[in-house]
């Protein structure tokens, strides 16, 4: 008798694990997407400079607007940004992927701080 609230509790583990194998295959999916379309001009990870000096790092890009706002722009193209900068689309999966990469490098909103928006 007293195995079964192990069990259960077991059991309701199992999802809850599942989906943080999920979610950490995602974003290194989303690191694997922007070290090959980004990694050229932009600081893509939480350390280093950006290659190109008018790409911003992509750990402080919470400092420019929510993250998640980047979600429409990188599945219908984004067309602005540093000049050199080419116009890149995602699907589904992939904006979700790099979404959730880039909200795992970020700098002060990693750490819980609100978004200069919010204030």
């Amino acid at each position: 008798m007293r195995r079964l609230p192990l069990l259960l509790l077991a059991t309701l583990a199992l999802p809850t694990a599942a989906l943080a194998a999920e979610r950490d295959a995602s974003a290194e999916r989303g690191k694997a997407l922007v070290q090959r379309h980004c990694a050229g001009c932009h600081a893509v990870a939480a350390t280093g400079r950006s290659r190109n000096a008018a790409a911003p790092p992509f750990r402080e890009l919470h400092k420019r607007y929510p993250v998640e706002n980047l979600a429409e722009a990188l599945a219908e193209g984004i067309i602005v940004g540093h000049p050199a900068m080419p116009e890149l689309r995602f699907g589904p999966t992939d904006v979700n992927a790099i979404i959730r990469y880039l909200k795992s490098v970020q700098t002060s909103q990693a750490a819980g701080l609100p978004h200069p928006e919010a204030e």
